[in-house]
């Protein structure tokens, strides 16, 4: 006789997880899948040589969500961690986000005063651009040249595989500038990385609910269907579809890890090479993360990848068609009674992890109402 489940969660990233976790709070028989060979999804890490390596690029936690700061720091202590990327564009390295150092980098100015000075009369060249046809004349509106050319321009085109004039405008809907001396990317209040690392996040949600790896849904979807009272689909919702509306359209990674014989390669966690030139968009230093002391040092080299069957669809292409097939996908996800969808392809969306907690909480408040 086949067994039963109140809720079959396909996918076991932060988003299955955390409804794994409040649905067997609430006394329901979980089963969670996944055709990955490990818990976590994109946020899962390894241990190699006594530094955690984030597989599927780095995941940094922040928020200004005091409620989700604490939900997450119940299962795991999180650490200070503190975002400060550069760029480096033709081997030289400018300061992220953009602020007083990078202005200092780039024009020599010292006061925000000058730097506002200076951004004023780099817009003035296009300021007949009154409605952007394209990102770059939206970033040029925004910034001027000197921005766009060193730190904006060659990294979108690599990131999308796409010349920024025929990116739509919406993609850089702003450009923010801080006339402060401060490198911390982030404005959100709380941010750091588990201790221990994102694994010890997940298992502790998991704790008790029942898991089973590597195991493809859509390989025997009847079976599963039929042994749960509703199912959490997190997968790509066109999929789940059978494509029916079409095909929805993503950018995918891919990934080259190296170890060094050597304690520090880069000196940062997180370094971004802006020039066109170079294929891969960054290069992650993993041991700076957690501050991790070790003797070598492991590195990953990431690079923007067309995405088709087989790859790993990171990016949503959210333009007007796209958008357009989702949408009737949407209306399609009305009409199913057993089956809820979450997390970033079930909602073809790009999601930060806070907000992913937050999402996957409010699903949950909608299914266990008293």
């Amino acid at each position: 006789m086949t067994e039963k489940y109140d809720y079959l969660i396909v996918g076991a990233g932060l988003f299955g997880s955390v409804f794994a976790h409040e649905a067997k709070k609430k006394g329901k028989r979980c089963l969670v899948i996944d055709k990955r060979n490990h818990l976590g999804g994109n946020i899962y890490c390894e241990e190699e040589n006594g530094i955690r390596v984030h597989k599927y690029g780095a995941h940094i936690f922040h928020t200004d969500n005091k409620e989700v700061w604490d939900y997450v720091n119940s299962f795991v202590e999180f650490n200070r961690f503190t975002n400060s990327p550069l760029a480096n564009y033709k081997g030289k390295l400018y300061n992220l986000p953009f602020n007083m150092n990078t202005f200092y980098q780039l024009w020599g100015v010292k006061t925000p005063e000058e730097a506002k000075r200076k951004i004023i009369e780099q817009r003035a060249e296009f300021a007949n651009i009154h409605e952007p046809k394209n990102l770059e004349e939206q970033a040029l509106k925004l910034c001027g040249l000197d921005i766009y050319k060193c730190l904006i321009k060659g990294y979108t085109e690599k990131q999308w595989g796409r010349a920024a004039t025929d990116l739509p405008p919406f993609i850089i809907k702003r450009v923010p500038f801080r006339y402060t001396f401060d490198n911390n990317y982030f404005n959100d209040a709380y941010q750091g990385i588990p201790k221990g690392g994102y694994n010890i996040l997940i298992e502790k949600l998991l704790e008790g609910v029942e898991v089973r790896l590597e195991v493809d849904y859509f390989l025997n979807r009847n079976y599963w269907d039929a042994i749960a009272d509703k199912i959490l689909f997190t997968g790509c919702i066109d999929k789940f579809f059978d494509y029916q509306c079409g095909a929805l359209e993503y950018r995918s990674l891919r990934f080259e890890h190296k170890t060094f014989n050597m304690e520090d390669y880069q000196g940062n966690a997180v370094i971004n090479y802006t020039d066109a030139a170079i294929p891969y968009t960054r290069v992650i230093e993993h041991k700076h993360f957690e501050t991790t002391k070790a003797p070598t040092t492991i590195v990953t080299y990431e690079y923007p990848d067309t995405f088709e069957l087989g790859k790993e669809p990171y990016y949503p292409v959210n333009d007007e068609r796209n958008s357009k097939i989702y949408n009737n996908y949407l209306k399609m996800t009305k009409e199913q009674t057993k089956v809820l969808f979450g997390g970033r392809l079930g909602k073809y969306t790009y999601a930060d992890m806070d907000d992913t907690v937050v999402a996957a909480l409010k699903l949950c408040e909608e299914q266990f109402k008293e």
